[in-house]
C-alpha cells in the first residue's frame, strides 16, 4: 500500500492526545452542597475495576475514529502495475486507406476506430496521432475531434517500415516514460509481409478491427477489344473477393447520360463487353451494384477523338511498301519522299521519321533531325549496305544511341527478342518461343549492346535503342533480310510508330506516376491546369513544339474526370481511378505476430493503457472505517453501564 499524501502521516502523533487525556483524567469536579447525609444512600456505588472497561473501550473508538481520519486523507491506494508512476506516452496510426471501408458491426472499420478514440480517450489528455495522409502530435481529443469526424479515407497507405519509424519519430526523448504505438489496420495481406522487429524502447500494439464483409465485389480495368468503323467493343473486367454473386448489374454511363447495362454472374472473376458507337466522344463511368467496399464500384474513362500520327518517311533507292503497309490510313497520316526531294519545312511537323537506306547524311538533314529530336521527335534508321560510316556515326552520336562499326558479310540469324524493353511492353499476349527466325545476310556490329530490342544468335543487336531513336543494324531489303516477312516486322515498327505521339489512355491510375501527352501548341507564358468542380493545379509539365507532357503521381487524389485547360480553353479530359488492391478481403493473423499485443478493439487497447496508470484508492474505506467506529463509540457510551 502507497499514499498519495504521505507527509499528512505525521498527524497520527496526534493520537497522543486521548491517550494523555485517559491518563491524566484531566476533568475539574463540581461541588454539589447538601445538608443531610441521608442523601448519600441514593449515590450508586460503581467499583473502580466496572469504570475502568468502558473507559478503555471508548479510548480504543476514538484512537481508530483519528488514525481512520488521518489516513484517509493521506490518500492510499495499491498500484496496478509496477511502472503505474511512469509518464505514459501513446502514439495512434489510424488506418484510413480504402480498405478501411468495409462494413463492421457499427459501420465502417475506420468509423468504428475514430468512435472508440472519442469515447474512450479522456479530453484533455495528450497524445499523437497520424494517419496516411495526415500527422497530428501532442494534440487532446477536444482539438482533434472534429478532424477526426471529418477524417477522409486515402488512396494511399504508408508502408509498415514507414509505420515504425514516423511512430517513433512522435515519441519525445524522455527516457524514463512509458512508451505505447498503437497500429489500427485491417492489416490486409498484400506484397509486404507483416514482420516487426524487436524494439525495446517501445510497446508495440497491433488493433486489427473485424470485418463482416462476406465478398466484395470491383471494376479492375477497361479496355478496347475490337474496333471497326461504325463501333467497338469496350470490355470491362470484374474480380470477387468471397463468395460468389450472381446477376450483378452493370451501368454504362455517358457523363450523367446511361447508355447500357449488364449483368453478370461472378465467382472469382467476370468480363462484361459494352459495343458502343466509334464516331462519339465519350466521358464514361461504369458503375456496379455492391454492397462491399463503395470506392470499387465506380470507374472512370475517356473515348477521346485520336489525331492520325504524322509519319515521314526518307528514301533513296530502296522501295517503302513494308511501310506503306504497316502505317495504315486509319491511324497514320504516312508521307514518303526521296532524299533528293524532300521539303525539310516538313520535318518538325512529324512525329516519326524514318531514314529507309540512305547511304549518306548529310549536315543540313542531321542538324534537321537534331532539332527534330529534341524537340521530342521520333526517328527510326536502317542503314543500306554502303553506307558513310562517318556520316551516320556522328547522328548517332547527337541521337545518343550505339555507333556502327565494320560491315561483316556472315549470315546471323535473329533469335532474342528482349520482352522488357518499353518499346515491346504489351506487344505479345505471350512470349514467343518457336517463331521462324529471321535472318540477315550482311550487318554492322554496334559499339554497344545495351538497349537491344531484338539480337542475332551471337548476341549483337539486330534492333537497337530508346527514348525515341531506334536504329538497325542491317538493312531490310529482300536481298539482304527476310525480315519484312517476319510475323515480327508488325509489332515492332507498329509500335514505334504508335509511341512517337503518346496519347491519352483510356484512364490513369492515382498514386503512381502518370507521363500524358496532350497535343498542344503554348505561348511563351502559357501554362496547363488540371481542374476539377472543386480544384485546380498546375501539374509538372514539359513542353514541346506540338504537344506537352504533363507528369502526374500526389494529384489527383480523387477518382473522377479532370479537365486539361489553358487558362479558359478545354483541351481534353482524364480520368483517373484509384488503386485496386485495396478490394482484397484477406487479412494477416497479427495473433502470430512476435513483439506485439495484439488486440481486435481499441477502445480495450485503450483502457489497457490506461490501467497502467491506475490505481485501486483506499481512502474511501478509510472513511467508513472511522464512521463505524462513531458509531461504536455513541453505543459504548449510551448502552453499556
Amino acid at each position: 500500500m502507497q499514499f498519495k499524501h504521505p507527509e499528512l502521516l505525521y498527524a497520527l502523533f496526534l493520537l497522543v492526545i486521548p491517550i494523555l487525556i485517559h491518563l491524566f483524567q484531566l476533568r475539574r469536579f463540581q461541588k454539589v452542597q447538601f445538608t443531610n447525609v441521608k442523601f448519600l444512600k441514593a449515590v450508586k456505588l460503581q467499583t473502580r475495576k466496572s469504570s475502568q472497561l468502558k473507559k478503555w473501550l471508548t479510548l480504543l473508538t476514538r484512537m481508530f475514529i483519528l488514525a481512520s481520519a488521518i489516513i484517509a486523507f493521506a490518500q492510499p491506494f495499491i498500484p496496478n502495475t509496477e511502472n503505474f508512476n511512469d509518464t505514459q506516452e501513446t502514439v495512434i496510426y489510424l488506418d484510413n486507406s480504402y480498405s478501411m471501408q468495409a462494413k463492421g458491426k457499427n459501420g465502417t472499420l475506420l468509423n468504428e476506430a475514430i468512435q472508440d478514440i472519442i469515447n474512450t480517450l479522456p479530453e484533455d489528455e495528450d497524445f499523437s496521432l497520424f494517419t496516411n495522409t495526415q500527422t497530428f502530435k501532442n494534440t487532446t481529443i477536444k482539438a482533434l475531434k472534429n478532424d477526426l469526424i471529418q477524417l477522409n479515407f486515402s488512396p494511399t497507405q504508408l508502408n509498415y517500415d514507414a509505420l515504425i519509424l514516423k511512430g517513433k519519430q512522435l515519441f519525445s526523448k524522455d527516457g524514463t516514460s512509458t512508451k505505447n504505438l498503437v497500429l489500427v489496420s485491417d492489416f490486409q495481406t498484400k506484397d509486404t509481409p507483416l514482420i516487426f522487429e524487436t524494439d525495446s524502447s517501445f510497446n508495440l500494439k497491433l488493433v486489427q478491427p473485424k470485418s463482416v464483409l462476406a465478398s466484395n465485389i470491383s471494376i479492375d480495368s477497361v479496355y478496347i477489344a475490337n474496333t471497326t468503323a461504325e463501333t467497338l467493343d469496350l470490355n470491362v473486367k470484374l474480380s470477387n473477393q468471397g463468395t460468389s454473386v450472381e446477376n450483378v448489374t452493370i451501368s454504362l454511363f455517358n457523363e450523367e447520360t446511361l447508355l447500357a447495362k449488364s449483368a453478370v454472374d461472378i465467382n472469382n472473376n467476370a468480363e462484361a463487353t459494352f459495343t458502343i458507337p466509334n464516331n462519339i466522344i465519350i466521358n464514361g463511368k461504369l458503375v456496379i451494384e455492391d454492397v462491399g467496399l463503395q470506392y470499387d464500384n465506380t470507374f472512370y474513362f475517356n473515348i477521346s477523338a485520336k489525331p492520325k500520327i504524322k509519319v515521314l518517311a526518307i528514301n533513296e533507292n530502296t522501295p517503302d511498301n513494308f511501310l506503306r503497309r504497316i502505317y495504315t490510313t486509319d491511324e497514320f497520316n504516312y508521307q514518303s519522299f526521296n532524299l533528293k526531294a524532300l521539303n525539310f519545312n516538313l520535318i518538325p511537323d512529324q512525329n516519326l521519321i524514318v531514314l529507309n537506306e540512305l547511304e549518306t547524311i548529310s549536315e543540313a538533314l542531321k542538324m534537321a533531325l537534331y532539332r527534330f529530336k529534341e524537340d521530342g521527335g521520333h526517328i527510326l534508321i536502317t542503314p543500306s549496305n554502303s553506307i558513310n560510316l562517318g556520316a551516320y556515326n556522328q547522328l548517332f552520336k547527337t541521337l545518343k544511341i550505339p555507333y556502327f562499326k565494320a560491315l561483316y558479310n556472315t549470315v546471323k540469324r535473329i533469335t532474342t527478342i528482349n520482352y522488357n524493353h518499353p518499346l515491346l511492353t504489351n506487344a505479345f499476349y505471350s512470349k514467343v518461343t518457336n517463331f521462324q527466325y529471321p535472318k540477315a545476310e550482311r550487318s554492322y556490329t554496334l559499339t554497344s549492346t545495351t538497349n537491344s530490342i531484338l539480337s542475332y544468335e551471337d548476341g549483337s543487336p539486330f534492333l537497337s535503342g530508346n527514348f525515341g531513336a531506334y536504329a538497325f543494324s542491317s538493312a531490310l531489303n529482300i536481298k539482304n533480310s527476310n525480315f519484312k516477312n517476319s510475323p515480327l516486322i508488325v509489332p515492332v515498327l507498329y509500335n514505334i510508330g504508335k509511341q512517337s505521339l503518346k496519347l491519352p489512355e483510356l484512364y490513369y491510375t492515382i498514386a503512381q506516376p502518370n507521363k500524358i501527352a496532350v497535343n498542344a501548341t503554348l505561348g511563351q507564358d502559357d501554362i496547363l491546369t488540371l481542374s476539377s468542380d472543386d480544384a485546380s493545379v498546375i501539374p509538372l509539365q514539359k513542353t514541346y513544339s506540338k504537344s506537352v507532357v504533363l507528369e502526374t503521381e500526389d494529384y489527383p487524389n480523387t477518382a473522377g474526370i479532370l479537365n486539361v485547360k489553358n487558362k479558359e480553353t478545354l483541351l481534353q479530359k482524364l480520368s483517373f481511378n484509384y488503386k485496386r488492391n485495396e478490394s482484397d478481403l484477406n487479412y494477416h493473423d497479427i495473433e502470430a505476430i512476435k513483439g506485439a499485443s495484439a488486440d481486435n478493439s481499441l477502445a480495450s487497447t485503450i483502457n489497457d493503457i490506461k490501467s497502467n496508470t491506475t490505481i485501486n484508492a483506499l481512502w474511501k474505506w478509510f472513511v467508513i472505517f472511522a464512521l463505524v467506529f462513531l458509531i461504536i463509540e455513541i453505543l459504548l457510551l449510551k448502552y453499556l453501564k
